[in-house]
């Protein structure tokens, strides 16, 4: 089972992130901009939140609320759901399954080292099981 820090070791360490004070459309512009679904809201190296395009859809879009008035602290998501690195991207499917989430950040020692996405674990996922389909089918062959 491979874990998150192979993940990240793999896909980068970084995260992209916004201030609590910046407008959710400069949110949304950043968003759109890196090509992902959210960002980490930061306060200096702590996190603060996160706010991702369903928010924006749900707080600002059906409610009829001004993106550029409206700062990313009145709407982002403030209690995050985190994981270690030394979590298995299993559970990690498991724990975004269960919560319905798409985004993970990822905390070494009480700072973020990253994120996952769901796109993330699941092509992870998949190359892991692709790679044990071919072992098996390498042991038939030889045996």
């Amino acid at each position: 089972m491979s874990t998150v820090k192979q993940l990240l070791d793999g896909k980068g360490h970084g995260a992209f992130v916004v201030a609590p004070g910046a407008s959710v459309f400069e949110a949304i512009r950043l968003m759109e901009k890196h090509g992902v679904g959210a960002l980490l809201v930061m306060e200096g190296e702590k996190l603060a939140g996160i706010i991702s395009e369903r928010d924006y859809a749900r707080k600002i879009i059906l409610k009829g609320k001004a993106s550029k008035e409206t700062p990313v602290r009145d709407i982002m998501t403030r209690r995050v759901i985190y994981i270690s690195d030394e979590e298995t991207v299993e559970n990690c499917m498991a724990l975004m399954t269960q919560k319905r989430i798409r985004h993970l950040p990822v905390l070494k020692e009480g700072r973020v080292d990253g994120v996952i996405s769901i796109g993330d674990v699941v092509k992870a996922m998949i190359s892991e099981k692709d790679l044990i389909i071919d072992q098996l089918a390498r042991y038939i062959s030889t045996g």
